[in-house]
């Protein structure tokens, strides 16, 4: 049942979303969907950017181990970026805002505010990749955490533009208050026009798919 949802998610957000970019903000007047899929989360993020600098917009999440959910306003800010002739390499801001409800435990029908913050940064050239991100989570009862993953990627070869392009990634995440503190994800980044998703498998056998697309 699970991996029929999986499947009609996908297809709702390949048909009715139309340049793709992991990146949390688009060029000005550009919509960004993102779907994410791992050993955490299940979560949809749909914003705006008016600018270059920041985006605007809907976050959802599902927590699968305490089983609760986080539906508010996520703002993006690009705070630095480096250009140069062969790399780029990005710093950004995200805080979120909004509320978490839970049923799991002694949280009947549970409701209160939430708040979320942190950064995230990156650096690649044409076949060299690498990023770091991480998150504080607070709200009263229900989740408190932090949260950290770093990536490392290659392209076994450079693409022109329009081609598909590929990359072999590794990702390694770090939460203290989890089960499994420690999980490394393998995974494949493949983007083409304006198409982006991503496939992995963790070393806790959790299978990760993320799908992004703008328009």
């Amino acid at each position: 049942m699970m991996k029929l949802k999986l499947l009609i998610w996908v297809f709702w957000v390949f048909i009715f979303t139309n340049e793709s970019h992991s990146r949390p903000i688009s060029y000005p007047g550009g919509w960004t969907i993102m779907q994410m899929n791992n050993l955490n989360t299940h979560s949809f993020h749909l914003h705006y950017s008016p600018s270059i600098t920041y985006s605007l917009g809907y976050k959802g999440e599902y927590w699968r181990e305490k089983e609760w959910q986080f539906h508010g306003i996520q703002l993006n800010y690009l705070v630095k970026r480096f250009n140069t002739s062969k790399s780029q390499s990005n710093f950004y801001l995200k805080n979120g805002v909004g509320f978490a409800f839970s049923d799991f435990g002694n949280h009947e029908a549970k409701a209160e505010s939430n708040i979320f913050s942190g950064i995230s940064l990156d650096w690649e050239n044409r076949q060299y990749f690498t990023s770091y991100e991480n998150k504080f989570n607070y709200n009263n009862s229900i989740d408190k955490f932090f949260l950290q993953k770093t990536r490392i990627g290659y392209a076994p070869y450079v693409g022109e533009y329009g081609d598909l392009h590929t990359w072999i990634m590794l990702q390694v995440q770090h939460m203290p208050n989890n089960k499994n503190i420690f999980v490394y994800t393998p995974m494949l980044r493949m983007f083409k026009g304006d198409y982006l998703a991503e496939v992995g498998l963790s070393n806790t056998r959790d299978f990760m798919f993320n799908v992004i697309r703008r328009f």
